[in-house]
């Protein structure tokens, strides 16, 4: 008896083909999902950290620009051993009306026995005749201060530069403090200043002239020793305009 015998046709690859494919496909959605999860998180983490700066930036120049108004509207008289007056502009030996303001303020502070001495600084620029610092003793021994009470310290190009040299100048002396004489908001970068240089020193700003007249004019003046502060503290240099009396 013959047997029959049944020939089975070749499976042809159907759904097991196809689940492959679709796995593969979502394997490849998963890694670019996972690439655009990873550029995101980049992005978060690198716009936290400029916020982060811009923040730590508000807080330093807000800070700095708080105590700069802060220390302007302090008067720290007190007895020293020499009171230093800060120069600005002169013409032909005659003090400009900001110089003037702070002259006038060092000798009623010489009149109160805050001091026996004046000291006042600043250097001359190509051409002058008279140094600042000399331009300032002549208009105080005009006004009647002893000459042998004032003292003219001539150098120095910007206020670091005199102050450095008013600092020489105590240490040979003997001289342990000093109340400095400027501009109100002057008054914190000057101290800095002083004390950076070596000599222990106060201020008494100024509360009269052109600086102190309109609040427009205050604001700019407090912008722009903010700035002139955090310059001086990231490089310990001055950026005093020659003759502005505010470096």
């Amino acid at each position: 008896m013959s047997r029959r015998v049944r020939h089975r046709a070749p499976r042809v690859p159907g759904n097991g083909t196809r689940a492959s494919g679709e796995g593969t496909r979502a394997s490849g959605g998963g890694v670019r999902s996972d690439a655009r999860a990873d550029r995101g998180s980049l992005t978060g983490a690198a716009a936290r950290v400029a916020v982060g700066a811009l923040l730590v930036a508000v807080l330093v120049v807000g800070g700095t620009a708080f105590r700069v108004w802060q220390v302007a509207r302090i008067d720290d008289r007190r007895p020293v051993d020499v009171v230093v007056v800060l120069g600005a502009a002169q013409y032909d030996g005659g003090p400009s009306p900001i110089f003037a303001s702070r002259l006038r303020h060092a000798q009623r502070l010489y009149e109160q026995g805050i001091a026996q001495r004046v000291v006042t600084v600043g250097g001359g620029r190509v051409g002058d005749s008279f140094t600042e610092a000399e331009a300032g003793q002549r208009y105080l021994v005009d006004r009647g201060l002893p000459t042998s009470v004032v003292l003219a310290i001539g150098e120095g190009s910007d206020t670091l530069g005199s102050l450095r040299a008013v600092a020489d100048t105590a240490e040979r002396n003997g001289w342990r403090s000093a109340l400095v004489v400027s501009d109100p908001w002057h008054s914190l970068r000057a101290r800095t200043m002083a004390r950076d240089s070596g000599l222990p020193a106060w201020t008494s700003p100024t509360r009269s002239g052109p600086v102190v007249q309109t609040r427009a004019t205050q604001a700019r003046y407090i912008v722009r020793e903010t700035a002139a502060l955090l310059f001086y503290r990231l490089t310990h240099a001055s950026v005093e305009t020659p003759g502005s009396g505010l470096g």
